[in-house]
Order: structure tokens, then C-alpha cells, then sequence
């Protein structure tokens, strides 16, 4: 094939040449093969066939700028490498990446949810004949670019070096022997105009580099050798039956010995024991894919395949997950697929056009976050990000994705005025394309990772939002409960002598407990950004303050739904909470703070252990007021039930500063019962108020029941109370 050298040469110094394939490598020429080479550092090149040192010829210099060809008889049976001397008098010998003929679409992996096994960098062999070549395949989604190179240290970052080829589908593709797991790499692309655009980092990238370099870095995902096929085989019931109490974390800040944060491993040592003497059955990660910015504490995520590499490896993150489940710990992630970052080595303007977000800035730039939207109506985009959510739930053994800002996606006028909005083609302001994506997501989820789960942070009233999807429902598994917690923290920050007039937004929260399948969140928002802490937040002296925050916390335990604390609540923290700071450890060694900490491990275990107290958490049946409008004190009586058995829990708690003596209340079987648990004992820093350990029933009718208990309920307090049927 006749070419014209100097124009070949103008391309692939510019970095423009964009079918290196074609024109590079053996080329079939009327002599047999051109073998040509670009080398812009070279000034001597010889030919080595790959298992000897005998040359196969001396490569003709034709272009100054580093072109340079052989004239071959015939095409090479086995692979050939390249010597290169370079003007400075250095040398070294590689493989050749344009022998290695490009492989047709048809032959990657044609599951188009699992990208990650096609795009990215696959570490991986080529073959040529028998011999088989050790290597790196980069495979990159960009179709509007007009060229795009592989850069790293390898090639010391030349964007002239490694031109990718591109294919029909939109995909550069490019082998380069050689390279190994912890090589760094980037893309450099041109835009459609030919304009240089920033280096990229790769958006499948398995391992990325932090600030200032932003590399990708080449990982095998695969080699992690797991040891949890225990939890993993383990036979499931309904995940809405079984408890589930969160422990939610955000890595950088639990613990910061001499002021940095723990890695993977050491979270493994030490977070793992500390959450299970708790009595937590979950661990929540804020997000931990790879994020430019520490101060988003991961909500601007740019590297949805990366384990965030402040504290490790993906390995190192594995083992974490992996030592969780060997302790009979589930771990949740969160994921954001909302929204992401403008930072230039990321996702905007991937290839000079808007390709992962929407181009309508109504619809693809967010103004609370000032981050771009993707577009959730591109079938490739909705692919990457349901290919993300997989990849965490297979490679890292995710139980569950808790997908964040569920209300931003869903509504096309969320946080936007008049005029600052498109309507959808009804004329209405829900996002039809993030509603489809959502269900994809959650049907695909069910269809391959049937033994995960998936929860939304959604904080409107959208409906169906853990209705299966071929209901008409979005398909999440749990809803976190916001309605719930805003009601019961605004009722608990009143005054004990107010509340009688604000009963209704305590028992409020049972008009719609059962509208969805609820996690309730006492979560990171809510001891930020000027709120205080739980246990500022509540009213009156110091002992008050903390009485409040018992009686908050036995409220959450008692109602129905999964339940969630951030860390530090455990604490009873009086400083918000900060990214770049660790709890306040020394509280522990305050008996009074200790008291908060006993309490939430004791709510835990009698919340697992009480079949009432968990497997109607979702069911109607699970619950029933005994008494919810009490006129004359702030009391509130229930039950927990177990719908598919007769136990039963009453708790009844006294919202107000003054003891309740001999307060009668209905119970419907005759017989004594224990206290399970009283938040006023002194072991969790209460006023210990005698009022017994055990309760026998008498013939006095009360609330429409023939039987009834005459308690003696502490001040600001609750009790849990269960029937004796064997021994106390």
C-alpha cells in the first residue's frame, strides 16, 4: 500500500493519527511485508524475533521525525521485538503493539452490563502462532474524538508513542505488551476539531492515583483469592424479615491516629470487632469510589469502578469486605449515580462533547452541587452505571448499594425555578430516563445478584418506591425513612413540658410507616452543617440532654423498620461531625457517655434477638398501638409482634421529666412480665427509678383489654416488656 510518508509522519507527531493499525506494524506491501515503526526518540532500530537475539534486519530510517521501516518477505509466524537505541545512547527492548491485530468487536464480552470486562485496562495475553505475550489491553468508549493515545510512565507520558485504533462501536482499542498491574497510565485525546484536550483518567479505571496526579493505575481484579464462601453460600430468608441494625461510616474519620486515617486492613482489625461488640448487623461505607475532592466525603465520585486508594489497594479494600463477612458482618455501599464532578482529568466533555452528561444544561448540570448530570436517557451511559453498581456487588462482594439523592434523579424541576426546567413529553416534571434507569438497575440487580439488596435515599412522597418493578414500582428493596426522622427528631427537640400538644407528630410517623419497606436513618446529614449533634439537639440540662437522646433511640428500635446510627451517635458526640477529624474516643472514658454507648449495644441485641421487635418491620401486622394520644401525659404504648407467631413486645414510653406512677395499661394475657430493657437503669446513665423488674397482670380491664399492668414508668424514659412463658 503506497502512503505518503511525510503526511503519516505530521500525523503521528501530532498525536492525530487515528488507525494506527493501518498503517503501522507489518503492512502488506508487493514485495511481501513493510514493517514500519514510529520511534520519535530513536536513531537505531533492529528487528529480534522473540525467543532469540539474531537480528531480522536493521530498520530503515524514512522520515526524520521517527518513522521508520523493513522490507519482510513474508509475514513473521511468531512475534518480533524491537531494539531501540535513542540519540542520548540509551536502549531497550519491547514488543512491537501493532503486530498484535486488533481483535473484532464480536470477540469481547458481549454482556453490555459488564463493561468492565471489555473496557478499561485488562491485564491479559496476545497471541501470535504459539507464542503467547504477556500485556495490557486499553479499551476506551469515546466517539467523537478524532484521536486518542496511551499514556503513562512506560512511554514517559509522549501522547506520540501508543495511538489507539478506532473501531465502528465508538471504542479506541490498543494492546501494549509488557505492562504490568501498578503501571500508571492516562488518555490523551483530541476533540472533534482536532483540539488537545486535558489527559483523562480512565472511567473504568480499577485503581487511580490521588491528587495531583489523578492516574490510573493498572490492576487485575481478579487475583484476590476470597475466603467468605460461608456468608456467601449461607441460605437467606426475605431480607424485610430479618434484623438489620447499620452501623454507618465514613472511613476517614472514625479513627485518625496521629492524625491520619486507617487503611483498609486496619479498619479490618479494628472497626470489624468494635461493630460487632455493638451488635450492629451492617456496615454502611460513605462512598469509597475513587473522588477528586476529601470534602465531598465521597459524593462527587469520579472513578465508579476504584476502590478510593486513600486507604489501600482494591485488594487491601477486598480483605476488608472479605474479614466483614468471615465476622458475620453485611456491608452496605453508598453509590451515587446523581451526579459527578467537573474536574477536568474526569468524566466532562469526555471526548470535547457532553457524552456522559445530558447536553441540555436544564437537565445536565445540577446547581446545588455544581456538578454535571449524567444522561440517563443514553443507552451507554445507563450501561456504565449499572455496569458500576455490578461490579461492586460481584468483584467486591457488596451486600447491598444504598444509591444516593434518589429525589434529584427522579424530578426534572428538583431544586430548580420557574423557567429553569424542561418538561418531560407530557408536559410533567418526572424524569421518565432516570426512572427507567432505576428499574433497569434494580431488575438487573435482582436477575444477577439475587442475594443483594438495594436501598434508596428518595425524600419525597414518589410512589412505589420499593414496589416491584413489574408493579409499577422503582424495585429499591428499603426506602430510607426521611418522614421519620425529621417528625421524631422535631417532636424529641421540644420541651418535655410541650409535648402534650405535639403528640400527633410522634404517632404521625405509624399514618405511613407501612407505605414502603423503611430503613430508619439517624445518618451523616443530620450532625453537620450547623445542626449540632444528636445529643445537642436535645432540650434541657445535661441529664436531660442525655435521658432525651435514650428515649430517641429507644423510640427508633421500637418502631417499625431496619434501623441506622452514623458513628459517633454511639458517642453521644457534643462537636459535629468533621471529615478531617476522628470521634471523640476519650467520651468513651466518661461514664456518662459510656451510659449511650451500652445502651445502643443492649437496643442492638435485644432488637436482633426479639423475632417481634424485627420480622414485621415492613408488615402492618408487626405493629399496633396500644395507646397513642395519651391526653394526660406523654406517654406512648405499643406493640411489636411477630406476624407469623404470637410474641409480642409492649414498649411504652414516658416523654415527659416526671415519673409516672401506677400507670395502668391493657394487656390482653394474663400472666407476669419482665423488663427487657429500661433506659433509665443506671447503667446507662439514668436516674435508676425504682420501678421493678417485672409486672404481674391483674383482672382490671384497661384499653379494651380484660387484663392490665400497673407500671411505674421512670421520667424520660422507655421500657421494653415482654410476657414470661418460661424461664425469667
Amino acid at each position: 500500500m503506497d502512503i505518503n510518508r511525510h503526511a503519516l509522519a505530521n500525523r503521528l507527531s501530532q498525536a492525530l493519527e487515528a488507525t494506527p493499525f493501518h498503517v503501522l506494524g507489518p503492512q502488506p506491501s508487493a514485495d511481501g511485508y513493510c514493517l514500519r515503526v514510529y520511534q520519535p526518540q530513536a536513531r537505531r532500530i533492529d528487528v529480534l524475533p522473540a525467543d532469540s537475539q539474531r537480528s531480522l534486519g536493521l530498520m530503515t530510517p524514512v522520515h526524520p521525525d521517527g518513522l521508520f521501516e523493513l522490507l519482510l518477505p513474508e509475514c513473521l509466524d511468531q512475534p518480533y521485538r524491537l531494539h531501540i537505541e535513542s540519540d542520548d545512547g540509551h536502549g531497550w527492548t519491547t514488543f512491537d503493539p501493532y503486530q498484535f491485530v486488533q481483535r473484532s468487536q464480536t470477540d469481547f464480552d458481549s454482556d453490555h452490563l459488564r463493561i468492565d470486562r471489555n473496557l478499561g485496562a485488562q491485564c491479559c495475553q496476545a497471541v501470535i502462532g504459539e507464542h503467547r505475550v504477556d500485556g495490557v489491553r486499553f479499551a476506551l468508549w469515546a466517539p467523537a474524538a478524532s484521536s486518542v493515545s496511551v499514556i503513562g510512565h512506560f512511554n514517559d507520558w509522549d501522547v506520540r508513542r501508543h495511538p489507539m485504533q478506532r473501531h465502528d462501536d465508538g471504542i479506541w482499542r490498543l494492546f501494549i505488551p509488557g505492562l504490568v498491574a501498578g503501571d500508571d497510565y492516562k488518555f490523551a485525546l483530541t476533540d472533534a476539531q482536532g483540539n488537545r484536550l486535558p489527559h483523562k483518567a480512565d472511567p473504568v479505571g480499577f485503581q487511580a492515583r490521588q491528587f495531583p496526579q489523578f492516574n490510573s493505575v493498572i490492576t487485575d481484579p481478579h487475583q484476590y483469592t476470597w475466603q467468605d464462601s460461608r456468608w456467601c453460600d449461607r441460605s437467606l430468608a426475605a431480607i424485610q424479615a430479618q434484623p438489620m441494625s447499620i452501623y454507618e461510616v465514613h472511613v476517614g474519620s472514625w479513627k485518625r491516629p496521629d492524625g491520619q486515617p486507617l487503611t483498609y486492613r486496619q479498619l479490618a482489625d479494628q472497626l470489624i470487632p468494635y461493630a460487632l461488640d455493638l451488635g450492629f448487623t451492617h456496615l454502611e461505607f460513605l462512598p469509597l469510589m475513587e473522588h477528586p475532592y476529601d470534602g465531598s466525603w465521597g459524593y462527587q465520585p469520579l472513578g465508579l469502578f476504584a476502590p478510593t486508594s486513600r486507604y489501600g489497594t482494591p485488594d487491601d479494600f477486598k480483605y476488608l469486605v472479605d474479614q466483614c463477612h468471615q465476622a458475620g458482618l453485611g456491608v452496605i455501599l453508598d453509590w451515587v449515580p446523581a451526579h459527578f464532578p467537573a474536574d477536568e482529568h474526569g468524566l466532562a466533555r469526555f471526548d470535547g462533547s457532553p457524552l456522559y452528561e445530558d447536553a441540555d444544561p436544564q437537565r445536565g448540570w445540577h446547581p446545588d452541587w455544581q456538578t454535571y448530570i449524567y444522561d440517563f436517557a443514553k443507552p451507554e451511559v445507563r450501561d456504565f452505571l449499572i455496569a458500576s453498581a455490578l461490579y461492586w456487588l460481584d468483584v467486591f462482594h457488596i451486600d447491598a448499594l444504598r444509591v444516593d439523592a434518589v429525589a434529584s434523579m427522579l424530578y426534572l424541576d428538583y431544586s430548580r425555578g420557574p423557567g429553569e426546567w424542561t418538561p418531560n413529553a407530557d408536559g410533567g416534571h418526572h424524569n421518565y430516563a432516570a426512572i427507567e434507569l432505576l428499574r433497569q438497575l434494580n431488575l438487573a440487580i435482582a436477575e444477577r445478584c439475587p442475594r443483594a439488596f438495594c436501598i434508596a435515599e428518595e425524600s419525597t412522597s414518589f410512589d412505589g418506591v420499593t414496589r416491584p418493578v413489574e408493579l409499577g414500582g422503582l424495585g429499591f428493596d428499603f426506602k430510607w425513612n426521611l418522614g421519620w426522622m425529621h417528625d421524631s427528631l422535631d417532636y424529641f427537640q421540644h420541651r418535655p413540658n410541650e409535648r402534650l400538644s405535639h403528640q400527633q407528630t410522634l404517632s404521625h410517623t405509624l399514618n405511613y410507616a407501612f407505605a414502603e419497606q423503611f430503613v430508619l436513618p439517624l445518618s451523616h446529614d443530620e450532625v453537620v452543617h450547623g445542626k449540632g449533634t444528636l445529643l445537642t439537639r436535645q432540650p434541657g440540662d445535661d441529664w436531660q440532654q442525655r435521658a432525651n437522646l435514650r428515649l430517641c433511640f429507644a423510640w427508633q428500635y421500637a418502631h417499625p423498620g431496619k434501623k441506622l446510627n452514623f458513628m459517633g451517635n454511639e458517642l453521644a458526640q457534643r462537636r459535629e461531625w468533621h471529615e478531617g477529624q476522628e470521634l471523640d474516643w476519650s467520651l468513651l472514658d466518661d461514664p456518662k457517655h459510656g451510659g449511650i454507648h451500652a445502651l445502643i449495644r443492649d437496643l442492638n441485641r435485644l432488637y436482633t434477638h426479639q423475632a417481634a421487635l424485627h420480622r414485621g418491620d415492613g408488615r402492618i401486622e408487626g405493629f399496633d398501638w396500644l395507646r397513642n394520644a395519651d391526653v394526660t401525659a406523654a406517654v406512648f404504648s405499643l406493640w411489636r409482634c411477630d406476624p407469623d407467631s404470637d410474641e409480642q413486645v409492649l414498649v411504652v414510653l414516658n416523654t415527659s421529666t416526671e415519673p409516672q406512677p401506677d400507670y395502668r395499661l391493657g394487656v390482653s394475657t394474663a400472666g407476669r412480665y419482665d423488663i427487657l430493657l429500661n433506659t433509665d437503669s443506671r447503667f446507662y446513665g439514668g436516674s435508676d427509678f425504682d420501678c421493678g423488674v417485672w409486672f404481674d397482670s391483674t383482672k382490671d380491664p384497661s384499653d379494651d383489654q380484660p387484663y392490665s399492668l400497673l407500671l411505674q414508668l421512670p421520667p424520660l424514659a422507655a421500657l421494653y416488656i415482654k410476657l414470661r412463658r418460661d424461664e425469667p
